[in-house]
């Protein structure tokens, strides 16, 4: 009865285990985040190694490793093929006993004089050398090669440490000794380096789990110094706690600034329960082992499962079973009062099924116990209940890693290897069976496949070197391809005036001619009052959909009803009475479906390509735009050849009074809802603004008092070589592909109809480059116009995850790697980016011009604003929005996106048209 309760009490059932899982979950998220962290029983500690390995790994590395009796250092060369065969030199370095608990400095001299000693025996090659420090201890890292040590465990207490940077009390150490050419790069624990050790096999390993002891182990040619004398050493042991880490997604680590990709996270899950969390699992024998450790209270997690514990737990639940007269009787247990006299190891063996009842009997007379048949039987089911506790609350432990995962990158199912080392796993096959068959149990969601680590604190740290090398140099050719997008203030400062420049000579009658900023007088004198009334026709050409409405304006509402029509390719780029032809065809039929062919309704026409008016309803054609080019237009004076059409299909229901382009549209759309609208801005399939210029200003129409709408037609800005050092190579390789190459340049650099085009020549680029989609070639990314602007805007969608933006990727036939998802979204943002400060300095030049002309020490406008990439793009106004402040902060602007600006706005201009033409 006092062995089945021992074996009930050491036993946790499924339901609790459950109850743990969540309450690690609980623990992890309070580790991640700022606000809760430094209450966090699991810390959560960043590493700041944000990648696995690929494959293409290539260096000569130096790692050295601090273990528990000894220093290992390590020669690791990668060649770059898969990993498969990387070359290994290795010494120990056996450690005096007094250096644990001495000074600080001198721990790190000795592990310099390693390093010394080792490149003296392999011949110190003269190149740089990259150096990883393998640390196992709890550090709080700031970046991958800065660490500060939080506290000692395993024995260590070495003075003036704590607190302090770890990586620059070794490199100091190092230079010491002159080694001047040894750079200390990365300082990581052996947890992480079980994870990329287990990458290597061409399968990336996303999570790590060490139980126990890790061992490095025995390979030809291997050995150990001692003194001046070589020999050949077993495996060693490394370390007796437990620990995981896993790639968890940047954003959720709140403890650093880095919110894009993933980063790993070291959980030190060893301290899990310190809080209390774990009081209902702890068994007496668990207190006794807890307070007769030399870290009373912490650890608790750890002291349930790590292989230093296990066999103090049986021997505690021993002694306990022996003073209730249930084992042992007769013989004197003093014996069991001494620490540490029944090993884990011993543990493990007594547990084997075959000859595990005889390895009991011989361990239990070696402590002169006396034991009888039951006795051994009895102890056997105490060690096997203590381990498989053991591998179970490990179980419970990683089941939480996986969910979590599973939960961040919102899959249904995740599948992910995990890496795993430690004695418990390694010797002890029912310790796996339960480790595997309870996580999956735990987290069904998961599909799991343990693989055990080779050398993790050897190879492994090598790796996350390489890796890191191998990211570093990445960076700095990404950084240098896409380093002319990314412009700087002074840039941006540069386009705002010659913007402004362009501008003046736009107004100007005797420099109109040579500006690539046409300034094109509207005749648009006036925004809505609010006293406009009756039924208005507006007509809506900007693309190849164009609309019909009608809009009827009353006194307190504006009621609308429309019909979209579709413009076929070879209308557009067919005969000019084709193309108006077709219009008032379709201007019939929406009156004929409106009721409204017997009445002759005013005609707002909004026809969004560059125009030069000459009267509010007289308006020639400059340059086709979008794609169109119909023949017989460009000259001609678009209201009369909508007239005409309607002639030939003798079609006498409309009258057109006034023809404007979109941007003004939407500029008079947003000023019916607030007076202070006086800009208009599109930025959409293409880009344009116009503003109210004071008449004074505007050389090329008569007259002086009052306001004129100004059309910029800024898309052209550009066109006469003052922005060729803002394209690059890529815009030159877009507009040599469009039907208008050399015109238009400043509405390549920002419009959606180009961007995606910009982006898909970048992603050609890092192909060609090797860094993006492994160098692979992409037949399909060779189309044009395969990468739409619209996936810019999923792809920088913050709520997206980054698997979304592979499978966006995978529909385009690229089969893309996590990290070939990060880099087309920093692609795609560094474009859009651009797109959007380059427009803030158009609008920025545009709001300081009408500052100065009124003479205000600080304006306040409102801007109308329309078009699918700044309403559809997630970031685009909010870019442009916070550069314009920047360049114009004597401007208070105010955005208003515009409900319909060339329907309506063409509409309302007809309205005050017709308002003005009243008699007085």
């Amino acid at each position: 009865t006092q062995v089945q309760r021992a074996l009930q009490a050491l036993t946790v059932p499924l339901e609790t285990l459950q109850v743990v899982k969540g309450r690690m979950l609980q623990a992890m998220r309070k580790g991640l985040s700022r606000q809760m962290h430094a209450q966090a029983s699991v810390r959560m500690l960043p590493t700041y190694i944000c990648s696995v390995p690929d494959g293409t790994e290539k260096g000569d590395l130096l790692v050295v490793e601090l273990c528990q009796s000894h220093v290992r250092t390590l020669r690791v060369t990668f060649l770059g093929d898969g990993n498969q065969s990387p070359q290994v030199m290795d010494k120990i370095f056996n450690m005096p006993g007094d250096i644990m608990q001495g000074k600080g400095e001198a721990l790190f001299d000795f592990i310099a004089q390693c390093v010394r000693q080792f490149l003296a025996g392999i011949g110190s090659p003269e190149h740089r050398l990259p150096l990883g420090f393998v640390f196992p201890f709890s550090c709080r890292h700031t970046r991958l090669d800065k660490a500060e040590l939080i506290s000692w465990s395993k024995g260590f207490s070495c003075s003036d440490v704590e607190g302090k940077d770890v990586v620059q009390l070794l490199q100091s150490a190092i230079n010491k000794q002159e080694l001047h050419h040894v750079d200390v790069v990365v300082l990581m624990n052996d947890t992480v380096g079980t994870m990329m050790s287990c990458s290597m096999g061409g399968n990336p390993c996303e999570v790590a789990l060490v139980v126990g002891e890790q061992w490095v182990p025995h390979m030809p040619g291997w050995w150990v110094l001692r003194g001046l004398h070589r020999c050949s050493f077993p495996s060693l042991p490394a370390d007796k706690g437990t620990n995981s880490c896993f790639m968890a997604e940047a954003q959720q680590v709140e403890m650093v600034e880095e919110t894009r990709g993933r980063m790993c996270v070291n959980t030190e899950w060893g301290c899990f329960g310190d809080d209390g969390t774990l009081s209902d699992v702890l068994t007496p024998y668990d207190q006794h082992v807890d307070q007769e450790s030399s870290n009373p209270g912490e650890k608790r997690f750890e002291k349930l499962v790590g292989s230093l514990y296990l066999g103090e737990i049986v021997r505690h639940a021993l002694i306990a079973l022996a003073a209730e007269k249930a084992l042992f009787t007769g013989s004197s247990v003093a014996i069991l009062g001494t620490k540490d006299v029944l090993k884990t190891q011993q543990v493990l063996e007594i547990i084997d099924n075959e000859e595990g009842m005889a390895k009991a009997r011989n361990v239990l007379e070696a402590l002169r116990l006396q034991p009888n048949e039951q006795d051994c039987c009895r102890v056997q089911q105490i060690c096997r209940v203590v381990v498989s506790r053991a591998a179970a609350l490990c179980a419970a432990g990683l089941a939480a890693i996986l969910s979590h995962m599973c939960q961040s990158r919102e899959l249904e199912q995740l599948v992910v290897n995990v890496g795993v080392d430690g004695e418990l796993y390694r010797s002890h096959t029912r310790f796996k069976e339960i480790l595997q068959s309870v996580t999956g149990l735990l987290a069904p969601e998961c599909m799991v496949t343990l693989v055990p680590s080779v050398d993790g604190t050897g190879q492994g740290a090598a790796m996350v070197i390489a890796v890191a090398l191998r990211l570093a140099a990445q960076r700095r050719e990404v950084d240098q391809l896409l380093a002319p997008l990314r412009l700087s203030r002074a840039d941006l400062e540069r386009v705002q005036a010659l913007m402004r420049q362009e501008m003046e000579l736009g107004l100007g009658r005797e420099t109109n001619a040579n500006a690539s900023i046409r300034m094109l007088p509207t005749y648009v004198r006036g925004t809505p009052n609010g006293t406009e009334r009756g039924e208005f026709l507006a007509l809506d050409l900007g693309g190849t959909n164009f609309r019909v409405l009608v809009v009827r304006v009353a006194q307190d509402s504006i009621r609308m009803a429309s019909e979209i029509y579709v413009i076929p390719t070879t209308i557009t780029q067919g005969t000019g009475n084709a193309l108006f032809d077709h219009i008032v065809e379709c201007i019939m039929d929406f009156q004929l479906k409106q009721d409204l062919m017997e009445q002759v309704l005013p005609l707002g026409f909004t026809f969004s390509f560059p125009c030069q008016q000459l009267g509010l309803d007289k308006a020639v054609l400059l340059s086709w735009t979008k794609g169109f080019s119909a023949s017989g237009c460009v000259g001609q004076d678009v209201v009369e050849l909508l007239q005409e059409a309607a002639r030939r299909k003798e079609h006498l229901g409309m009258k057109v009074v006034a023809v404007i382009n979109d941007t003004v549209g939407t500029m008079m759309s947003c000023g019916y809802d607030d007076p202070k609208c006086e800009i208009g801005l599109i930025v959409g399939t293409g880009t344009n603004a116009c503003y109210m210029e004071e008449m004074q200003n505007v050389g090329t129409v008569e007259g002086d008092q009052g306001r004129m709408c100004i059309n910029m037609e800024w898309g052209a800005f550009g066109d006469n070589g003052c922005l060729d050092d803002i394209f690059t190579d890529f815009d030159r390789l877009v507009d040599e592909k469009t039907i208008n190459p050399g015109k238009q340049r400043f509405e390549k650099l920002i419009s959606g109809m180009y961007l995606g085009e910009i982006v898909r020549h970048i992603l050609l680029a890092l192909v060609e480059k090797q860094l993006l989609f492994r160098g692979k070639p992409c037949p399909k990314l060779q189309t044009r116009d395969i990468f739409q602007t619209k996936f810019i805007s999923t792809i920088e969608h913050d709520g997206l995850a980054l698997r979304q933006v592979g499978a966006i990727l995978q529909d385009l036939e690229l089969q893309a790697s996590f990290e070939d998802s990060m880099l087309v979204q920093e692609v795609c943002q560094t474009v859009s980016l651009r797109a959007a400060h380059l427009c803030a300095a158009g609008l920025a030049a545009v709001v300081e011009k009408m500052r100065e002309n009124r003479s205000l020490d600080q304006l306040a406008v409102t801007v109308g604003v329309d078009g699918t990439l700044y309403k559809m793009h997630p970031h685009f106004s909010q870019h442009l929005q916070q550069m314009l402040r920047d360049l114009a902060p004597n401007c208070t602007v105010t955005f208003l996106q515009s409900e319909d600006g060339s329907g309506k706005g063409a509409a309302l201009v007809a309205a005050v048209a017709c308002r003005e033409a009243e008699p007085q």
